[in-house]
Formats: structure tokens, C-alpha cells, sequence
């Protein structure tokens, strides 16, 4: 009886609803087969760039050394998206510290995250801003001294505004960066890059009171501005660079000043 009882109990596993005992080789022999399960982390990862589910890789994925870099990153675009990750309220109070350049340390809020926003967009906007109102001063500056001169718009002054502006902001931080790295400095292109273009803020905002025509108060609008810049460029440069290279924060100062006057001769006549 006891034989027919065990027989019973171990032949069951053809009926509906048995569950077949799970042999414990076969759990070693799945567990050897997936060594490492592919799993999903949820809620996706909002502080990177990728969206949607991440995928975790294998441990050395994860915590193995990056690629290196190389010059096709250079190229990129994907390599200068993280240099237009700001928002509103970020360019605003960038846009205002370059207005107030003693108030505090404009590297010190660039420093997490610099932008390449603002010297696009502040140079551009610079440029029609110079080749629209520079054609509007002279036709007022005209019509002030004589009004029987004929009038016609110069579209040379999109070109000069273009190659000067965009030359200027360009060459200029690249030149200190190299200067920078030549002298053993630890200079970063982008600050450099982020630093001239809101620099040029206060130049837009100037353009508009340079339409009034009246040649000596022009002068004194535009030597202001050009202080005003060029102290934004000197401070920060020497809160970076410290004392140690100060005929480089004067010449920051000069180039400053000689763009204001530049644009002065050039738009303003």
C-alpha cells in the first residue's frame, strides 16, 4: 500500500492544473545562461541628454572607462548640444550681469554650465542691429544737416557688421585661449566664447540711443558703452587669471574699446 500511495503521488504531474517540480540543475543551468539580465530603469533619466527608457549595460558598460576623444567629436553636432541646454530665465540673468559688470563673478555662473546661446544670438542680433539703425542714423544725420541730400540704403553695412562682429568674436577669445594654454594657464574656450558674446549686449541696447543726431553725444554714448563692455571683459578676466598676467586683462580692455570706437566710425557717422 505504501508503494501504491508513492507511486500515485509521484505520477501526478500529468493532471491538469500540477505544477512539474523544478529540478534545482536546471535552475543553475538558466541562472549560467544569463549572467547578467538586461534591465530597464524607469522613470527615464531627465537630467541627460537621451530620453525615454535607459538600458542598463554590462557592469564594465557601466562603470568602464569613456571612449577617448577624438577630432570627429570635434565636428559634431551632437558634441555642442549641451551648449545650448538653458533656458529663459538663465540667458536673462546672464543678459543682466553683463549690463553690471562689478555686481559679482560672471565666470562663477557660467562656470556649471556655459553657454554658446548667447553669442549667437547677441551677435546676431548685433549685426542687423548695426546694419538697420546705422542706415537709419545716417538718413537722420542727413536730414539734420540737409535735407535736399537724396538718401539710399547701404546693404554694405549687413557685409562689414557680418565679418566684424562675427570676426571679433570669434578670433579674439580663440586667441586668448591659445595665448592662455602657451603661458600654462588652464583656460576654457567655451567660457571664453560665452564671456565675449554677452559682453555685446550692452552694444544692442546703445545702438538705438546712437540714432539721436547729434555727432558729440554720440561720442559720449559710445566711449561709455565701450567702458562699460570693457570692464565686464577686464574684471572677469583678472578674477580668472588673477595678477599674474595683467598686460593680457589691458589688452582685453583695449580691443574692448577700440570695437566700441569701431563701430562708432563705422555705423554711426
Amino acid at each position: 500500500m505504501e508503494e501504491d500511495s508513492q507511486n500515485s503521488s509521484t505520477n501526478t504531474s500529468h493532471l491538469l492544473g500540477s505544477v512539474p517540480a523544478v529540478v534545482a540543475d536546471e535552475k543553475n543551468t538558466l541562472n549560467n545562461q544569463v549572467p547578467y539580465a538586461s534591465m530597464q530603469t524607469f522613470p527615464p533619466n531627465s537630467g541627460g541628454r537621451e530620453q525615454g527608457y535607459q538600458t542598463l549595460g554590462t557592469p564594465t558598460e557601466a562603470f568602464g572607462e569613456q571612449p577617448a576623444s577624438n577630432w570627429q567629436g570635434f565636428f559634431s553636432v551632437s558634441s555642442y548640444t549641451q551648449y545650448f541646454n538653458v533656458d529663459t530665465d538663465v540667458v536673462v540673468n546672464r543678459l543682466i550681469s553683463s549690463l553690471n559688470p562689478v555686481a559679482d563673478d560672471f565666470f562663477g555662473k557660467i562656470d556649471a554650465n556655459p553657454d554658446l546661446y548667447g553669442l549667437i544670438w547677441i551677435s546676431t542680433t548685433l549685426v542687423f542691429v548695426l546694419a538697420l539703425l546705422g542706415n537709419l542714423a545716417t538718413y537722420l544725420m542727413q536730414k539734420h544737416t540737409d535735407n535736399s541730400i537724396s538718401w539710399s540704403f547701404d546693404v554694405n553695412y549687413v557685409n562689414t557688421a557680418a565679418w566684424s562682429i562675427y570676426g571679433y568674436v570669434i578670433v579674439v577669445p580663440l586667441a586668448y585661449y591659445f595665448f592662455l594654454q602657451y603661458m600654462g594657464s588652464n583656460a576654457n574656450l567655451i567660457r571664453f566664447w560665452c564671456m565675449w558674446g554677452y559682453s555685446l549686449t550692452i552694444f544692442i541696447l546703445s545702438s538705438f540711443l546712437l540714432l539721436i543726431p547729434v555727432g558729440i553725444l554720440r561720442w559720449i554714448i559710445i566711449i561709455l558703452t565701450g567702458f562699460a563692455s570693457a570692464s565686464f571683459v577686464a574684471l572677469n578676466l583678472r578674477s580668472f587669471l588673477g595678477s599674474d598676467l595683467s598686460v593680457t586683462v589691458i589688452a582685453a580692455f583695449v580691443l574692448q574699446i577700440a570695437l566700441a570706437v569701431f563701430i562708432k566710425v563705422q555705423f554711426f557717422k
